[in-house]
């Protein structure tokens, strides 16, 4: 694989019919997370959702079969399936096992059956039940709303609302990973520090098991915002340049930058992570770790 060029790559990996009876979302993610696998991050996807009967799915099925075979001389398929409906999925498995030439995987019944074996219950069986019930999907989109509107110390009024409050010098990820925690379903705000100026008084009045210092070395944060600089300066024509340089990316205010932060940081005893080196995710989860200890989640129950 690692000889092939992207495009050769692509070529390679065929086109995957998303199966049904919801919207396939599920089937959607699980077949772009394979292929990436593969160097593919957006593989052709043939959608057929909201199916109600088997014979849909078989018509669907030997059309494209026949298509393949007139077109290509090649009647293999590939095809990722998510049914809760027994109706369809268990005439579906035994037309599958008499067509070998469709390469199938059901990607939610073996999960399904795993939490059912475990926890003696039954399914309920019902198509699009995720996203039909899903409350924190709602509680996401608020999630978001809330974010953006308390983004770079925005609103500062509000901080005790905040889920998760998070502080940190320019350039330490802060954005990112207020995003990145909004779309898991957490209220963030996120205030910049700068020695020159005082942060909002608001920030003394946050729980401080919901309040997170974000901390970055001298080293990693000079070479970033150097790099913010060329950036600026070769989209605005310098005068942005001109405007950050005098202190921005200058290593001793860098130091006092730091400095002040950390000093702040042990007035409001908030706990400190470090965001060099790491991922956005794998900061976040850090996080999420430290914040559940003091704030378990609990399960959703549909009733």
């Amino acid at each position: 694989m690692h000889n092939r060029t992207p495009a050769e790559r692509a070529a390679r990996v065929p086109t995957i019919h998303i199966v049904s009876d919801s919207i396939g979302e599920t089937a959607q993610v699980v077949a772009r997370a394979a292929a990436a696998q593969f160097g593919v991050t957006n593989p052709h996807l043939e959608i057929f959702s909201k199916v109600k009967s088997f014979e849909e799915v078989r018509d669907y099925l030997l059309e494209h079969v026949r298509h393949r075979e007139s077109v290509l001389g090649d009647d293999c398929m590939l095809v990722m399936y998510t049914l809760v409906n027994s109706e369809i999925r268990e005439p579906l498995q035994g037309f599958l096992e008499e067509h070998p030439s469709i390469i199938a995987v059901d990607v939610l019944t073996a999960a399904v059956n795993a939490v059912s074996e475990v926890s003696g219950m039954d399914p309920v069986g019902k198509p699009g039940m995720l996203r039909v019930v899903d409350r924190n999907y709602f509680k996401r989109i608020g999630a978001i709303e809330f974010t953006i509107a308390h983004d770079d110390g925005r609103a500062p009024e509000d901080l005790t609302k905040a889920d998760i409050v998070l502080l940190g010098v320019s350039r330490s990820s802060k954005t990112p990973l207020s995003i990145y925690l909004a779309q898991q379903g957490y209220r963030v705000a996120n205030v910049p520090l700068d020695p020159t100026t005082e942060p909002p008084e608001q920030i003394f009045d946050v729980d401080r098991t919901r309040l997170f210092g974000l901390m970055i070395t001298p080293e990693v944060l000079l070479d970033i915002r150097r790099k913010r600089l060329k950036k600026a300066a070769g989209k605005n024509g310098g005068g942005q340049f001109t405007m950050l340089a005098q202190n921005y990316a200058d290593p001793e205010y860098i130091y006092r930058d730091l400095e002040a932060s950390r000093a702040l940081m042990r007035r409001l005893g908030c706990i400190v992570v470090h965001t060099e080196g790491r991922a956005v995710e794998e900061t976040a989860q850090e996080i999420l770790r430290y914040y559940e200890r003091s704030h378990p989640s609990t399960t959703d129950i549909i009733d």
